[in-house]
């Protein structure tokens, strides 16, 4: 990869750049905390690939990934990720 070219933008265009780069990083952290499934999945994936250590990663990512017991699993994941929470803020009170 080559580096930024910083003098091929306009002062005008570098800063309507870094506004859309602010916007994405909003709007995705947005979506990401909607979304607690999608930590739980790629955590997940990243757990098992540390510990199994598959050859072929692609085949690993693809047979975990269509594992048709996988949204079952991450519904209980997030289960008892929210009884962990309130458990948490139970014991504080």
């Amino acid at each position: 990869m080559e580096a930024p070219d910083r003098e091929a933008l306009n002062r005008d265009q570098g800063e309507k750049l870094r506004e859309l780069q602010i916007k994405s990083r909003v709007e995705n952290e947005k979506y990401l905390r909607s979304h607690p499934e999608v930590e739980l999945l790629l955590t997940g994936f990243i757990r098992e690939v540390l510990l199994k250590r598959p050859q072929n990663i692609c085949e690993f990512a693809a047979d975990h990934f269509t594992d048709p017991e996988l949204p079952e699993k991450i519904q209980e994941k997030i289960i008892d990720k929210e009884q962990q929470s309130r458990k948490q803020w139970g014991g504080l009170r």
